[in-house]
């Protein structure tokens, strides 16, 4: 079994009990992952927030382009390793770089402080590991919405934004890679298949 990045925060979750290696947020995910390869379904997560970070990922992509005067493009290469399996949006020499679409200028952290998300952290930490780069970098991006995304209810001057400085609707968190984390992920993923395995036996001997 090779975890996504983006599920490292479900499964880091530490335990309530030291008896206990696994949380209980941690076993119901697992569940719910070991279910869906079990039958053969998806659950499609499909909501406004993540159609505008699919959608308009290349625009973020412009932004941060314009404001650090680079001409990064989106990574289509996906990595595996005995752990992890992923495809980080932008892959430099030293670092990979996240980012992340904000819905509007109401969601859209406007300091690093308000940025700060701990899911988030753990999935870079995953890539960092996944890619072998030193550094990671959060980016949030905040670009004008796509009418098609919009409904006639919508406020627009929280989405209209490209009368706002570049650099103004851009916040960012740098992460240095930490090897003694890695190794508590590497012993977390192992101890999340064992548990995987587990589930898909019952299911196999019901």
């Amino acid at each position: 079994m090779k975890w996504h990045p983006s599920s490292l925060g479900k499964l880091m979750t530490a335990s309530r009990t030291k008896s206990e290696v696994l949380s209980e947020t941690t076993k119901t995910y697992i569940r719910a992952v070991a279910k869906q390869d079990f039958y053969g379904y998806n659950v499609e997560l499909n909501n406004k927030y993540i159609n505008k970070g699919i959608m308009q990922e290349n625009d973020s992509i412009a932004l941060l382009n314009t404001v650090s005067f680079t001409s990064m493009v989106k990574n289509t290469e996906r990595l595996n390793n005995e752990w992890l399996t992923g495809e980080a949006d932008i892959v430099l020499d030293d670092q990979i770089i996240d980012i992340k679409t904000s819905w509007s200028l109401e969601t859209f952290p406007a300091t690093s402080e308000e940025a700060v998300n701990k899911d988030y952290e753990w999935q870079l930490r995953a890539y960092m590991m996944l890619y072998d780069k030193k550094y990671a970098s959060l980016v949030y991006c905040m670009v004008s919405t796509h009418p098609s995304l919009l409904n006639e209810w919508e406020n627009l001057s929280l989405h209209q934004v490209d009368h706002i400085a570049p650099e103004k609707r851009i916040t960012t968190l740098l992460f240095h890679r930490d090897l003694e984390l890695e190794e508590e992920i590497k012993v977390r993923l192992h101890h999340c298949t064992e548990y995987y395995v587990k589930y898909i036996n019952q299911l196999n001997n019901k």
